[in-house]
C-alpha cells in the first residue's frame, strides 16, 4: 500500500457569501430582515416579532411605527409554510390593536387572511388566522369585507375542527358578523345552525357561551328559529337548564328559548315535550336574579303571540308571575310586571290578576327605582283597560295616591303609563270623584307641559276622561290647565291633536270653561284646523262645534245656522255671514263703532237698563240715542196697561207685573213727546222735566264712563215681548197652536203681513237706516225695529220661542233670506209602526201668510227660501 496522502480543502468560490450569524437585540433590526429574500432569515425573523408582539400593548404600537405590518402582509401568501405560518400568527396576535386594524383595512389584507382558513393549511394556521378575523369583526367595515370575500363558509367549517381554539375563535368572529342583518341571512342559506348547536356539546364553557350568544341573535328571526327547531335544538337548551352544573349558561340559554317561544309551533313542541313546566318550574324555583329575570322576558316574548298566551294560562303561568313580582331583585320585578303586561291580552288572565297580582303592583308603585314604577304602572295600564273591575281593584288597593305621584316622576314612560291607569279609572264615575279629592286635575298640569308627544297624548286622554265632571272643570280651569290644554292643539302629531281636541270638547261642557277656552284662542286654533285637510280629525269637528255652541254669534255668521238646542241668550248679536278665517267683532267694539253703511248688526239683549229712574216717574222714553238711558222696567209695566192688543195679555194683571200692548219706549220721537206734553198740566210738565233730569245724566254702552263696567245696550222693547209671549203662548198646550200664534206675534211686531207682491215695496231697508242714525250705532236692538224682513223676523221667533221652550231652529239663506225650521208630529201618521212616526220638518211663515205651516222641501218653502 502507498502511503496515504492528506487530501486538501477546496475554497469556496469567491462569488460565495460566507454564512454569518447574527445576535439582534433590537427590534428594528428584526423589522429591516423581513425584506430578506432568505427563507430562514425570514422564519426566524417572524418567529422574534411574534414573541416581541406577545409581551404587551405597548410592543404592537411599536411594531406598527416601525413599519412591520406592510412588510408582513406580504408574508402572509409566501410559498413556504413556516414563513407563512409565523406571519399569520403574528397578524393573529396584532389585530386586537385598533391602530392594526385600520391599517389592515387600508392595506386589503383580508383575502390574504381568509385564504389561510383553507383545509390545506396547518390547524396552527386556522387558529391564528381565524383569531386575526375575530379581531377584525369587531369593525362594521371589516365585516363587510369579511363577508364580501367569502369568509363565512369557511369559518362555519371550522366549527367542527377538532382544535377547541379553532372552534372558539371561529364562533367568536361568527357571533361578531351575525349582529349585521345581512350576515345572519347568509348564515340561514349555508345552514350554519347545526354545527352551532354541536357547539354546546363542547366541554370547554367559553364556547359554548359563545354559541349561545351567537343563537340568541340569530333566532330573532324566524327563519333560524324554525331551522334551530327542526334541529332538535329545543331539547339542547332545555338540557342545559337541566343541568345544575352549567347554570352559568342559563341565563344565555334563556334568552334563546325567548326568541324561540314567540313561535306558536315552537311553542307547541315545548308543551308536549314537558319544556313549559320545566321552564315555569325553573323560572319559580331558582334563586339566582338574572336567571329569574330572563326566564320573565322568556315568558314576555312568548306572550305576544295570542295562542302562546293561551298555553301560557292553561299552565297557571300568573301565578309564577306574581311569586316574582315579590322578588328582591329589581330586574325580575321590573321582567314580572313586563310579563303580566303582555299576559293582560288573555282575558282569563286579566281576571286572574284581579284577584292577584293588582295589589302587588300597587305596591311597586312606590318603589324607589323609576324603572320599577314605570314597568308596574305599564302593567296597570294594561290590566284596567277596558276593565272597569281591575280599575276598582286598582282603587282599592290605594294606587290613586302613587298613581297621580307618578305624573311628576322624571320618566315619560311612567307618567304614560300613570296617566294611562287614571284615565281608565276615570271611566267609573265612583273613582272620578275620588281621583279629583286626591288633585289630579292640578297634577296633570306637568305632563300636559311635557315636550314628550306620547305624554302630552296620553295626559289629554286623561284630562278628557276626567274633566267630565262640573267640579273637575272647574278645578282645571282654576288651576290655569286649560292653556297648555290649548297649546296642544298646535301640536305637529297627530294623536296628541286629537286627544286635546278630544279634552277640549269635554271642557267646553262648563259655560266659563268655553269662555276661557276661547279666550286663550281654542276657537281660532280649531278654525284653522279644521280648514286643513291633512290636520282636521272628528274630535277638532266635535271642539270646534262645541264651542261655537258657547259662542252662537259667531257660529251663525260662520254657519248660518242654530238648532233647536242652540238657546239664544242675552247679549247675542246677528252681524251677517262671515268667511271662515275672518274675525267677528266683539259686541263692545261694534257698539262703539259710528254707523256706516254695513249691514245693521242686530242684537238680542232682554236683560233691564242697569239705571233706573225712580218708581214714582210714568213711562216715558228719553232720547233713544246711546247716549240715553231706558226706563225701567216698572215703567214699562205701566206703558204696557195702558195700552192693549188683542189676544195677549190681561187688563186685570196685578200693577207689579206687566201687562199686554205694545211698549211705547224708544218709539216715539221727540216732536210728538213735546206735542203731548202741551196738552198735560203743570204737574205733568214737572214729572217730565225731573225724569229728563234723571235719564239724561246716565249713558248706555260706549258712550259712558269708560272706567265702569261696559253693558250691552238694553231693548226694553224685547223685554215686553218676552213678557207677552210668556203670558201668552205658555197657556196654550198645542204645540202646532203655539208655533202658529207665536208667528202671528212676530209678524205683528215687524211690520204685518206682506203679500209676495208687495214684497218688493216693503221699505224696511229705509227704516233700518233711520234706527241707525237715531242710535248712532249700527247695533239695532230687535225690539225697535218695527218694519222687519225674513231674516229680522226669524231672529226675532227664534229668539221669543227659545224663551218659552219652542224648539226651533234658525237657518240663514241667500239675499236676506232667513228662515225657522220646527219639528212636528204628522197626525195622520200616528198609530204606525210601533205607535210612533218621525217628527216631519216645517218652514215657519212670518211674511206673506204668518203662523203658517210649509213642508220642508216642498215648493211653497223653497219659494219662501229662495229668491
Amino acid at each position: 500500500m502507498g502511503k496515504k496522502v492528506k487530501k486538501e480543502v477546496e475554497p469556496p468560490p469567491k462569488d460565495v457569501f460566507d454564512p454569518l450569524t447574527i445576535e439582534s437585540k433590537e427590534v428594528a433590526t428584526v423589522v429591516l430582515l423581513l425584506n430578506s429574500p432568505e427563507e430562514e432569515i425570514l422564519a426566524k425573523a417572524c418567529e422574534a416579532i411574534y414573541k416581541f408582539a406577545l409581551k404587551g400593548e405597548e410592543n404592537k404600537v411599536t411594531l406598527l411605527e416601525l413599519g412591520a405590518v406592510e412588510p408582513l402582509t406580504k408574508l402572509l401568501t409566501y410559498e413556504d409554510k413556516i414563513v407563512r405560518r409565523n406571519a399569520t400568527m403574528i397578524f393573529g396576535i396584532l389585530a386586537s390593536n385598533n391602530d392594526v386594524k385600520k391599517l389592515l383595512r387600508e392595506l386589503d389584507v383580508m383575502n390574504s387572511v381568509i385564504a389561510r382558513l383553507a383545509p390545506e393549511e396547518e390547524v396552527i394556521i386556522h387558529e391564528f388566522a381565524s383569531l386575526c378575523l375575530a379581531n377584525m369583526s369587531t369593525e362594521y367595515t371589516s365585516k363587510v369585507q369579511i363577508l364580501d370575500h367569502g369568509g363565512l363558509e369557511p369559518l362555519i367549517r371550522l366549527l367542527s375542527s377538532s382544535d377547541p381554539d379553532v372552534k372558539k375563535n371561529s364562533i367568536e368572529c361568527i357571533y361578531n358578523l351575525v349582529q349585521d342583518f345581512q350576515c345572519r341571512a347568509t348564515l340561514q342559506e349555508l345552514n350554519a345552525i347545526p354545527s352551532i348547536l354541536e357547539l354546546l356539546k363542547s366541554e370547554y364553557p367559553i364556547i359554548q357561551l359563545l354559541a349561545l350568544k351567537t343563537l340568541g341573535v340569530i333566532t330573532n328571526e324566524k327563519e333560524s328559529r324554525a331551522m334551530l327547531r327542526d334541529s332538535q335544538g329545543m331539547d339542547h337548551l332545555i338540557k342545559i337548564l337541566e343541568a345544575k352544573e352549567l347554570n352559568d349558561l342559563h341565563i344565555e340559554a334563556l334568552s334563546v328559548i325567548a326568541n324561540c317561544l314567540e313561535d306558536t309551533d315552537t311553542m307547541v313542541l315545548i308543551q308536549q315535550t314537558g319544556g313549559l313546566k320545566k321552564l315555569l318550574a325553573f323560572a319559580e324555583n331558582s334563586t339566582v336574579p338574572d336567571i329569574q329575570k330572563n326566564a320573565a322576558k322568556a315568558i314576555t316574548k312568548a306572550a305576544y303571540d295570542p295562542e302562546n298566551r293561551k298555553l301560557f294560562h292553561e299552565q297557571e303561568v300568573e301565578k309564577c308571575l306574581v311569586d316574582l313580582l315579590g322578588s328582591e331583585n329589581d330586574g325580575t320585578k321590573i321582567a314580572a310586571s313586563q310579563a303580566i303586561s303582555a299576559m293582560c291580552e288573555n282575558s282569563s288572565s286579566k281576571e286572574y290578576f284581579n284577584h292577584q297580582g293588582i295589589p302587588q303592583l300597587v305596591q311597586l308603585l312606590k318603589s324607589d327605582n323609576e324603572e320599577v314604577r314605570e314597568a308596574a304602572a305599564l302593567a296597570l295600564a294594561n290590566l284596567t283597560t277596558c276593565n272597569p273591575a281591575n280599575a276598582n281593584a286598582a282603587a282599592e288597593a290605594d294606587g290613586i295616591d302613587p298613581l297621580i305621584y307618578i305624573l311628576s316622576s322624571k320618566r315619560d314612560g311612567a307618567i304614560a303609563n300613570a296617566a294611562t291607569v287614571l284615565t281608565n279609572m276615570a271611566m267609573q264615575e265612583g273613582l272620578r270623584g275620588s281621583m279629583q279629592s286626591h288633585g289630579v286635575m292640578h297634577a296633570l298640569l306637568s305632563p300636559l307641559r311635557n315636550a314628550n308627544v306620547v305624554v302630552q297624548s296620553k295626559a289629554a286622554l286623561a284630562v278628557a276622561a276626567t274633566a267630565c265632571d262640573m267640579e273637575a272643570r272647574t278645578e282645571l280651569r282654576n288651576s290655569g290647565g286649560l292653556e297648555p290644554l290649548v297649546e296642544l292643539l298646535h301640536s305637529k302629531n297627530d294623536e296628541v291633536r286629537r286627544h286635546a281636541s278630544w279634552a277640549v270638547q269635554v271642557c267646553a261642557g262648563d259655560e266659563l270653561a268655553a269662555t276661557e277656552l276661547c279666550r286663550l284662542g281654542a276657537l281660532d286654533i280649531l278654525e284653522e284646523i279644521s280648514l286643513s285637510v291633512s290636520r282636521k280629525n272628528k274630535f277638532s269637528e266635535l271642539a270646534y262645534n262645541k264651542l261655537l255652541n258657547n259662542h252662537l254669534p259667531l257660529k251663525y255668521s260662520q254657519t248660518g245656522y242654530l238648532s233647536s238646542s242652540n238657546i239664544i241668550s242675552d247679549g247675542f248679536y246677528d252681524c251677517g255671514r262671515i268667511n271662515p278665517g275672518t274675525k267677528l267683532w266683539p259686541l263692545k267694539d261694534l257698539c262703539l263703532q259710528e254707523p256706516n253703511d254695513r249691514r245693521a248688526v242686530l242684537l238680542i239683549n232682554s236683560k233691564p237698563s242697569d239705571v233706573s229712574p225712580p218708581p214714582s216717574t210714568e213711562d216715558k222714553c228719553s232720547d233713544t240715542g246711546y247716549g240715553r238711558t231706558i226706563s225701567s222696567s216698572s215703567s214699562l209695566r205701566r206703558a204696557s196697561k195702558e195700552k192693549t192688543s188683542a189676544g195677549f195679555g190681561s187688563p186685570t194683571e196685578d200693577k207689579s207685573e206687566p201687562a199686554s200692548g205694545r211698549s211705547t219706549a224708544l218709539s216715539k220721537s221727540t216732536i210728538k213727546e213735546k206735542g203731548v206734553r202741551k196738552s198735560r198740566g203743570k204737574k205733568e210738565e214737572e214729572r217730565l222735566k225731573e225724569e229728563e233730569e234723571v235719564t239724561a245724566a246716565p249713558k248706555w254702552a260706549g258712550e259712558g264712563n269708560l272706567d265702569k263696567e261696559w253693558y250691552p245696550p238694553p231693548d226694553p222693547d224685547f223685554c215686553v215681548y218676552v213678557y207677552e209671549v210668556t203670558k201668552s203662548i205658555l197657556p196654550i198646550t198645542n204645540i202646532k197652536e203655539q208655533i202658529e200664534a207665536l208667528a202671528k206675534y212676530v209678524a205683528e211686531k215687524m211690520g204685518g203681513k206682506i203679500s209676495k207682491e208687495k214684497l218688493q215695496d216693503f221699505s224696511w231697508e229705509l227704516h233700518i237706516s233711520e234706527l241707525k242714525f237715531q242710535l248712532k250705532s249700527n247695533v239695532i236692538p230687535i225690539g225697535q225695529i218695527k218694519k222687519g224682513t225674513f231674516y229680522h223676523r226669524a231672529l226675532l221667533f227664534k229668539a221669543l220661542a227659545d224663551k218659552v221652550g219652542i224648539g226651533c231652529s234658525l237657518v240663514r239663506g241667500e239675499y236676506g233670506r232667513a228662515w225657522n225650521e220646527v219639528k212636528l208630529m204628522n197626525e195622520s201618521q200616528k198609530g204606525g209602526i210601533w205607535g210612533l212616526s218621525p217628527p216631519e220638518v216645517y218652514i215657519v211663515d212670518l211674511m206673506c201668510h204668518p203662523g203658517g205651516l210649509m213642508k220642508l222641501k216642498s215648493k211653497e218653502a223653497d219659494l219662501y227660501r229662495f229668491l
